[in-house]
């Protein structure tokens, strides 16, 4: 097949995931990646892997600074028009270089790309989490408060805010109904994406690299490793205050890899580990093999986002053979294998502690469990099968287009 691939990502674990998704389909189609000068090139890079790889420009337009903050909603719609044009422009180029099929990824401003409205071609879009923040309510956060009242009246009766979101929220609907076929990371998010958009979404799970991700056979340290952006939704405080359950003489340090980092949530952590007594170790943009490393020095790793749409980090860990404890909801579920591969626990900071605690004292167990999630990974998680499950989409998408949409035989 012939693919035109369109994305607008940052760094982060959807950019690792489209990475490999290229690094494997390029073995047997032509990949032509399009995309905007906003992204992020260097991380995940696919420019090595594509066989040609399009950038257009486009820079949001500068946020105002107080005492004009307000109009910064007034410029995000601005900037949602000026993405619309653009969009069709690349729509256009896509249409005359005669591709099979449209492989749309996520957009930093608009979630589901605008570019697949315009084509002429079958377009399958892998949704890796709605615009959860027009769904969800975000963790509180103490340094959200302190509005002061004048501020909260304005919000009120400001109406370029409800604006901006009902704007927004609209263009990712309609992107979101008008892909030929929506596929998503995990039953999890099949659910939740049929019941925002209305559509029918397909299950194409992840996969992870089980070469780069691999035992090492390092002797396990009395640390808890966990890993993810600096933001409120990856539920760093209550691993912190998890921790903090632990009697002090035995509480073991927590590392936190991140590749994002939010500053206020920083500083939160950092006090909130200082009030606690907790060991914070923070380890920021640190390349795979670091990463692979902490994973096979770690005696257990962590992981209690919020709702978590699939959760890559349970399989690296298991990958490397390091036991997981969890919080039990999210796509985690369906990864992390209770009493097998690790723990899944409630979010309760002490049933939490408990579970760390069980692993940390019984090296055996956490062991057993390493073995057990290495294999599984093997037999189950590999980007192999994955990548299998993404081409059947693809053609199925090709084979159901009009005679028109497809100029040239699917491989």
């Amino acid at each position: 097949m012939r693919i035109a691939l369109y994305h607008n990502l940052p760094s982060g674990g959807a950019k690792r995931t489209l990475y490999e998704m290229v690094r494997q389909l390029t073995n047997e189609h032509q990949i032509d990646v399009f995309t905007l000068s906003c992204a992020n090139h260097t991380f995940a890079d696919l420019r090595p892997y594509a066989d040609n790889h399009y950038v257009y420009h486009f820079e949001s337009w500068p946020s105002f600074n107080s005492p004009f903050g307000r109009l910064n909603q007034a410029t995000r719609l601005a900037d949602l028009s000026r993405l619309r044009r653009l969009s069709q422009t690349i729509a256009q180029d896509i249409n005359r270089a005669g591709y099979d099929v449209l492989f749309l990824h996520p957009c930093q401003f608009e979630k589901c790309p605008s570019v697949g409205r315009f084509t002429h071609l079958p377009v399958v879009y892998y949704c890796q989490e709605p615009l959860r923040k027009l769904y969800e309510e975000a963790p509180y956060r103490p340094y959200d408060g302190g509005e002061s009242s004048h501020r909260q009246a304005l919000d009120k009766i400001d109406p370029l805010p409800k604006l901006y979101y009902s704007r927004l929220k609209q263009v990712d609907q309609e992107n979101t109904q008008a892909a030929t076929r929506v596929l998503v990371n995990s039953q999890f998010m099949q659910q939740a994406v049929e019941e925002i958009y209305q559509v029918e979404a397909q299950v194409s799970y992840h996969g992870v690299d089980v070469i780069a991700f691999h035992p090492l056979h390092l002797e396990r340290q009395r640390f808890v490793l966990s890993v993810g952006s600096l933001t409120p939704m990856k539920g760093f405080d209550f691993l912190i205050k998890a921790i903090g359950e632990i009697p002090a003489d035995s509480r073991p340090p927590l590392v936190i890899v991140s590749n994002f980092q939010n500053s206020d949530e920083q500083i939160y952590l950092e006090q909130l580990a200082l009030d606690l007594a907790v060991e914070l170790q923070l380890e920021g943009n640190v390349g795979d093999k670091r990463l692979v490393e902490l994973y096979n020095q770690a005696a257990v790793v962590a992981y209690s986002p919020h709702r978590e749409p699939f959760g890559l980090v349970p399989l690296e860990a298991m990958a490397c053979a390091t036991p997981v404890v969890a919080v039990s909801e999210g796509g985690v579920l369906e990864t992390v294998v209770h009493e097998k591969s690790g723990l899944l626990v409630e979010r309760v900071p002490a049933l939490f502690a408990e579970a760390i605690g069980r692993l940390l004292d019984d090296p055996e167990l956490a062991q057993a469990y390493g073995r057990y999630g290495r294999t599984l990974v093997e037999q189950k998680w590999t980007w192999d099968t994955a990548i299998a499950h993404i081409e059947g989409h693809l053609a199925t998408a090709v084979a159901h287009a009009a005679p028109a949409y497809h100029p040239h035989p699917v491989n």
